[in-house]
């Protein structure tokens, strides 16, 4: 006999519900969320290649084919919008449809087919490219002065910008299938197809160039299909996660020797994405020769989330980074006095070591973060904290943090404590892997003088290092009154030196 059911127990309130559609070029997206206590909670999520450019004739209308693919696609995101308030729904068109002259006649049985009270709204480019700027400056940690290139089917959106300020946006008519109508309408990929979309693409570029380029900004964020796809292709060839112009002429040439779209075979491509992605890489590379862009890194949101952002009641967070991992600590009842107290200790560890091991900035805000949720692990079990932790990361929503990033934080939770997992270390490529592992011993050394659960700043410490090789020299007396951490100091060192890592403890 099965208990009585609680009512309450999980109960979804729909008003805390809200869904975006993006009427995209290329591919329809939806996207369902709940604004919740601890952020937001991604519910849904629906993609369908709809290739809507691609309908497009000389005249500027669009196919039959085209539209139906559309309705059709609308017609299953429809079932998903039942229950949620029409006010929490917003649903845009972009490049397409503000091209296509029968764009009204595909707009009428698109509200017919998705069956509720709402409109749809054909935005401008610029409109466009703020919606794609507030996605990114949401759910996209690192430098707040950045550059957002987000390349559509049928249009091209880039905003330089600061924290929640634009400075400059534009967008440009092209994107992955018009150039590969236009460009790869052969399907072949030569040299010369390539070098026609590469200049086409500059030729749009370099109208631009210069006042984007004066703005300043620090990084550069990709929020497109494209960018996606090569994130996995650098995953699946083992690249770091930076996406640089060297790797992207090595791509180039990788797939003129496949020679035909249709055999187009790249590692980590899939093939829902090979269609267009010659097409979406020749873009690419001129926005970085254009545009002098040293390397990019891949968004957390774009158009969609933007999208959402703008109907939820809640003010912009400056450190998206900061706002995850309190969301984290919160939901997993994790001690934050605790991380901040190995936090600290790591701190002062490392500033030791920055003359020797010269950690920048990047690696000592990994080192921060892994502090701050080295616990989150506890909440489930304390025998296998660490693999729970690194669990956990690895399969949460963790806006502001890269793939690559959330890889890398579960390799240095999961070696927190018991024998190192160099394994781990080494096939994470957010950081080179020498340094994955310098933090994660300065990670394992601040949570050990943390163990009593009170500052450890106070301890007469010092750290040395001659490469690979540490020395920590303490007080006699501390290791004198403290025999439980002066037993844990030398199981550390035997686990560290055993993986070829000499740590040695000295008394003074």
């Amino acid at each position: 006999m099965l208990p009585p059911q609680n009512s309450e127990c999980g109960k979804i309130d729909n008003s805390s519900i809200y869904a975006a559609i993006d009427l995209g070029s290329n591919s329809f997206h939806l996207l369902i969320v709940r604004n919740t206590n601890c952020g937001i909670q991604t519910l849904d999520k629906l993609k369908k290649k709809v290739r809507l450019a691609a309908g497009l004739d000389e005249s500027g209308y669009l196919s039959e084919e085209s539209m139906e693919r559309g309705w059709q696609c609308l017609a299953l995101f429809a079932e998903r919008l039942q229950g949620i308030p029409p006010h929490r729904i917003r649903v845009v068109a972009t490049a397409a449809l503000r091209t296509a002259k029968n764009a009204q006649r595909f707009i009428s049985v698109a509200l017919e087919r998705l069956n509720v009270s709402i409109s749809i709204d054909i935005i401008c480019g610029e409109e466009e490219a703020r919606l794609i700027y507030q996605g990114v400056n949401h759910t996209t940690g690192g430098d707040p002065k950045r550059l957002v290139v987000d390349i559509g089917g049928a249009s091209t959106e880039l905003i330089a910008g600061d924290g929640d300020s634009i400075n400059n946006l534009v967008s440009l008519p092209m994107g992955c299938v018009t150039w590969l109508e236009r460009y790869f309408a052969n399907r072949s990929l030569s040299a010369d197809n390539f070098h026609q979309a590469e200049t086409a693409a500059r030729e749009l570029l370099s109208q631009i160039a210069e006042r984007l380029i004066s703005c300043s900004w620090k990084t550069c964020v990709g929020a497109s299909g494209t960018v996606q796809a090569l994130q996995e292709i650098m995953v699946a060839q083992g690249m770091d996660e930076a996406i640089t112009l060297d790797k992207l002429l090595q791509l180039k040439e990788q797939a003129i020797q496949c020679g035909k779209l249709e055999e187009l075979e790249i590692e980590g491509l899939t093939l829902e994405r090979a269609l267009v992605f010659p097409s979406g890489l020749a873009i690419l590379i001129a926005v970085f020769d254009t545009l002098k862009v040293d390397s990019m890194v891949l968004s957390g949101g774009a158009l969609r989330e933007g999208l959402v952002y703008s109907m939820l009641p809640i003010p912009p967070d400056r450190n998206v980074r900061q706002r995850t991992v309190r969301m984290l600590q919160s939901l997993y009842r994790v001690d934050c006095q605790q991380a901040d107290f190995v936090s600290q200790c790591a701190s002062a560890l490392r500033a030791q070591l920055q003359s020797s091991w010269h950690l920048d900035d990047n690696v000592q805000e990994m080192l921060f973060w892994a502090c701050q949720l080295y616990e989150v692990g506890l909440s489930i079990e304390f025998k296998n904290a660490n693999q729970h932790a690194a669990y956990l990361v690895s399969h949460i929503d963790m806006p502001g943090f890269t793939p690559a990033q959330k890889k890398l934080l579960a390799a240095l939770l999961i070696n927190q404590s018991h024998p190192l997992d160099l394994q781990a270390l080494s096939q994470q490529n957010a950081l080179p892997a020498h340094q994955a592992i310098q933090i994660v011993r300065l990670l394992r050394i601040a949570i050990l003088f943390c163990r009593a659960r009170h500052p450890a700043t106070t301890l007469n410490v010092s750290l040395f290092a001659d490469g690979d090789r540490l020395q920590l020299s303490i007080d006699s007396n501390d290791l004198k009154n403290r025999p439980l951490l002066a037993e844990s100091l030398l199981q550390e060192s035997r686990w560290q030196t055993n993986c070829r890592l000499p740590f040695s403890i000295q008394a003074k």
